[in-house]
């Protein structure tokens, strides 16, 4: 007798990647993560592609996972997928100290972050509206 399965925390048109431990402070994350929210799955691919922001590879390598996820794991059509959440939430903070002058230390803070990035299929006529 084993563990019974969790329930799916996700409805069934619904498919999420999560990207851990990324070392960029959230806030500058949460930049590329607006970029995103609530787009088609090709704009958001062409935004993050074509972005200027360093962490803009790793977000799109989380993305292109989420819709793998809902292409392969719950047989939904990648045509009708839209990026409906993309949140970042806060990890640990590193603490690094370097001498400065009379004595004296300063404090340099270290911040990692997580992203959360979820994909819902939409009927094709709520898509164009």
């Amino acid at each position: 007798m084993g563990k019974q399965a969790a329930k799916r925390a996700l409805p069934d048109n619904e498919a999420k990647a999560v990207l851990r431990m990324v070392r960029i402070s959230p806030q500058k994350l949460n930049l590329v993560a607006q970029l995103i929210r609530g787009k088609k799955v090709e704009t958001a691919l062409a935004d993050l592609t074509f972005s200027r922001k360093r962490i803009a590879g790793q977000v799109k390598k989380t993305l292109e996972s989420a819709i793998a996820n809902a292409e392969n794991n719950h047989d939904l059509d990648v045509d009708d997928l839209i990026v409906s959440e993309a949140f970042v939430g806060k990890s640990i903070v590193m603490k690094r100290f370097s001498p400065r002058a009379r004595g004296r230390v300063g404090q340099i803070q270290k911040p990692f972050s997580h992203l959360t990035i979820v994909v819902r299929q939409v009927e094709a006529e709520a898509a164009k509206a």
